[in-house]
């Protein structure tokens, strides 16, 4: 039987041994030392507004149900029937009053609690449907996004997001004074490992070199918004592996600079809005329907994007699931949800300048890295700069890999978590 790998041996404080993509073995406790252990990102509260509404979704790789009871509890449970492990749901999505397992017809309620057993006097006493539940999750919701953990001791979510806090507070500003809602998604999949999507989330460097095709696509204005490797932007580390990227910096609060003027692109869209709206509450919507400034990556399968969701899952050592989730204003102005939508499927749609190109450089990433052994993948840029802020926060210019590095560290203590002790 081999050793397991060492997680303390392949990750450095500036870079990393290019097996942590590959090896099957490590990946093998990733799952359960990470995905087991942390608070996993499994829902926004508008997938499932009124009781009876679910989703079906995973935690890491096992399959779970998120659930609004009738009482408005939200539940994230086992999707595996207590009888012989069958899944009790198929379904992507949907309401029901509860959740029958199609093998043998075991009942559950929408908080798991086994309600029916068909024929069973069959049992002649040796059942309890008391003792018998779906597998229930741990949970807690911040600010509309809810959490999941296997981990009945993990500190609180307000304390697991902690300086992430007020971050997701401003993204949520996209509902321009309404509840931001989902409005879809599309799902891929890609060939490398869960680690190359993590890190490119907190990535600005890439971006003009990998997305040229998707700024030429783009006005002149646009361009100029979104040429920010010299500008004033940051990345931060927000503890807990957590980390912020403020590419646009005029847009980190969508609440402020309403006298900001509206760029070109969204002139027309402003004209319609103005048959309906106040001046101010028109330059809000605008403002949100282009987005917030920055990307909030939430360790370890979230990031709050600009303006859409990017939710991770790891499928394999060498094979990790995507889904791009675009949202909205819930009750906002249809119109400007919709030019919300197009902007989503301009960059992040399958068919878009964004996601195909990334996706093209995480495959090279995954398939390098698999070229000779003990090479080191660096991890080290803007480390020379790096500052500390007053609250302890460690920062660097917005080209930096100070997210990655936060990142990393937060994997480390987890991977070796009560290791030795």
């Amino acid at each position: 039987m081999n050793d397991l790998p060492d997680p303390k041996k392949l990750l450095g404080a500036d870079r990393a041994d290019g097996s942590i993509y590959s090896d099957p073995d490590l990946y093998d406790m990733e799952m359960d030392r990470i995905f087991m252990h942390n608070w996993i990102w499994v829902a926004h509260r508008s997938e499932l507004p009124e009781p009876g509404d679910f989703i079906t979704t995973f935690v890491g790789p096992h399959p779970v149900i998120v659930s609004r009871d009738r009482k408005g509890i939200v539940h994230v449970m086992l999707n595996r029937c207590r009888h012989r492990a069958a899944t009790v749901c198929e379904l992507k999505s949907g309401k029901t009053a509860s959740f029958v397992c199609p093998y043998h017809g075991w009942a559950y309620g929408l908080d798991g609690a086994l309600r029916g057993v068909p024929h069973q006097d069959g049992y002649t006493g040796q059942l309890d449907k008391a003792e018998l539940p779906l597998v229930s999750l741990r949970v807690e919701e911040y600010n509309g996004l809810i959490f999941a953990t296997f981990d009945a001791d993990i500190m609180p979510l307000d304390e697991w997001l902690g300086r992430a806090k007020p971050w997701i507070d401003l993204f949520m500003k996209q509902g321009a004074g309404w509840p931001v809602k989902t409005m879809g998604e599309h799902k891929f999949t890609f060939p490398g490992n869960w680690k190359i999507q993590l890190e490119n989330t907190t990535d600005a460097y890439h971006f003009p070199i990998v997305h040229k095709s998707f700024l030429d696509s783009v006005d002149q204005e646009t361009q100029n918004t979104l040429t920010f490797l010299g500008g004033s932007g940051f990345v931060e580390d927000l503890g807990h592996g957590h980390s912020v990227m403020v590419m646009i910096p005029e847009l980190v609060d969508l609440d402020e600079k309403l006298d900001a003027p509206i760029p070109e692109r969204f002139a027309e869209l402003a004209a319609e809005l103005e048959k309906d709206y106040a001046p101010d509450q028109v330059r809000r919507i605008v403002r949100a329907v282009g987005g917030s400034g920055f990307n909030l990556n939430l360790f370890p399968n979230l990031a709050c994007s600009m303006a859409f969701f990017r939710v991770l899952r790891p499928l394999s050592a060498t094979e990790t699931e995507i889904r791009h989730i675009a949202i909205g204003m819930d009750g906002g102005p249809e119109i400007a949800n919709q030019a919300r939508l197009r902007l989503h499927e301009h960059f992040q749609g399958p068919m878009g300048f964004g996601t195909p190109d990334d996706a093209e450089a995480w495959d090279r990433v995954q398939r390098g890295s698999l070229a000779g052994r003990n090479i080191s993948v660096l991890l080290n840029r803007g480390l020379g700069h790096e500052a500390q802020r007053e609250d302890g926060n460690l920062f660097s210019d917005v080209s930096a890999e100070t997210g990655m590095r936060a990142a990393y560290r937060q994997w480390l203590a987890a991977m070796t978590a009560g290791v030795g002790q």
